[in-house]
C-alpha cells in the first residue's frame, strides 16, 4: 500500500506545475518560453535516451548518470542567452560546482565507463526490478518510461527553472539575497560533500574487510554508517540535496519574482522524491542489518538534531 500511495501522490505532484504557473506568476515573456522549449528539447531526448538504453541494456541508472550533469547543462544555457549576466553566471558556477562533486562521486562507484550505457547500476532498481508487483516483464517497462525517464528527467529540469526567472528579470541587479542563497547553496554542497566522502570511506574499509574475510570490529560490524554526520541524520546527502535545490530557489525570489512562485515545484516535487526513495532504501536496509531499526529511533531520518550533539 505505501507503494501504491508514493505513486499515487508522485503522479498527483506533477499537477503542482500547471497549477502552480497558472496562480503564481511571473508568467514568462516569449523570449524566455523560446529558452524554455530549447531545454524541453534536451529533456526529451534526455528522457528518450534513458528509456531505450535502459531497456535494451537492462540498466536502469542511464538517468541516474546524468542526474548531475544535465542541470551544469541547463543552467549554463540559460546564462548563455541572458549574456552571462551576474547572476546567472553566479547560478551556473554554484550548479557546476554541485554536479562535478555528484559526478565524481557517481564515478567513484563506477558508474561511468568508456561503454557510457554500461556501468555499475544502483542496486535499489536491480531489488525493486525482481519484486512482484513489476512481473510480467511489460509493467516494468511501463515503469522505466512513465517514472525512471519521463518524471525523473521533467523533475531535474523543474528544479534549474529558478534560472530561468533570473532571465527574465536579467537587468536586475545583484542583493544581499543573493548572497544569501549562494552562501546557502554553497554550504549545503560542502555539507553534502563531506557526508558523502564519510560514507565512501567507510563502505571502502567496510568491503576491504570483508574480501579478506577478517570479522568486522567497530564501527563496522553493523553493516551501515551512524558516525561523524551519520549520526546526526540517516541521510545527510539527502538531506543537503533537498536543501541546495530550496536554496537555489532564492535566487528567483532576489531576481524579482514572488516570494511564493511557480519555480518552487520543482523544489517541492524534490523533496516528494526523497520521501519514496529515502523509505525503500530504508525498508532495504531493515532486511539487511538488524540493528538499523533501534538507529531509526535514535536519529532523524533528514534534518540532523544538530543541538543534540
Amino acid at each position: 500500500m505505501k507503494k501504491i500511495a508514493t505513486a499515487i501522490l508522485l503522479g498527483l505532484s506533477l499537477l503542482a506545475v500547471p497549477v502552480s504557473y497558472s496562480y503564481f506568476g511571473p508568467a514568462l515573456n516569449p523570449f524566455t518560453g523560446e529558452v524554455l522549449e530549447i531545454l524541453l528539447y534536451i529533456m526529451g531526448f534526455s528522457a528518450l535516451y534513458c528509456f531505450v538504453v535502459g531497456e535494451l541494456t537492462l540498466n536502469n541508472s542511464q538517468v541516474d548518470k546524468l542526474w548531475s550533469i544535465l542541470p551544469i547543462i541547463y543552467v549554463w544555457i540559460v546564462a548563455y542567452y541572458g549574456d552571462f549576466a551576474p547572476r546567472l553566471i553566479l547560478m551556473a558556477l554554484l550548479v557546476t560546482f554541485w554536479g562535478v562533486r555528484l559526478t565524481a562521486n557517481f564515478a567513484l562507484k563506477g558508474a561511468y565507463q568508456w561503454r557510457f550505457w554500461t556501468g555499475e547500476e544502483d542496486y535499489r532498481w536491480q531489488v525493486l526490478r525482481a519484486k512482484d508487483e513489476f512481473k510480467p516483464r511489460w509493467k516494468w517497462m511501463f515503469f522505466n518510461l512513465l517514472f525512471i525517464s519521463l518524471y525523473q528527467n521533467f523533475l531535474i529540469l523543474l528544479f534549474t527553472l529558478p534560472s530561468l526567472i533570473a532571465l527574465q528579470f536579467v537587468d536586475t541587479s545583484l542583493g544581499w539575497l543573493d548572497i544569501v542563497a549562494a552562501v546557502l547553496v554553497f554550504g549545503f554542497i560542502v555539507f553534502e560533500m563531506i557526508a558523502d566522502i564519510q560514507h565512501w570511506r567507510f563502505q571502502s574499509k567496510k568491503w576491504s574487510l570483508i574480501r579478506s574475510g577478517q570479522e568486522l570490529p567497530e564501527p563496522y560490524k553493523n553493516g551501515f554508517l551512524d558516525k561523524g554526520l551519520w549520526s546526526w541524520s540517516r541521510h545527510p546527502n539527502y538531506f543537503a540535496e533537498q536543501a541546495i535545490w530550496a536554496s537555489f530557489y532564492i535566487f528567483s525570489i532576489s531576481a524579482g519574482a514572488p516570494v511564493f512562485n511557480w519555480t518552487i515545484a520543482g523544489a517541492i516535487l524534490l523533496i516528494v522524491l526523497f520521501q519514496g526513495s529515502s523509505a525503500f532504501g530504508e525498508e532495504i536496509s531493515v532486511g539487511k542489518y538488524p540493528a538499523y531499526q533501534e538507529y531509526q529511533k535514535q536519529v532523524p531520518k533528514f534534518i540532523p538534531y544538530f543541538w543534540k550533539k
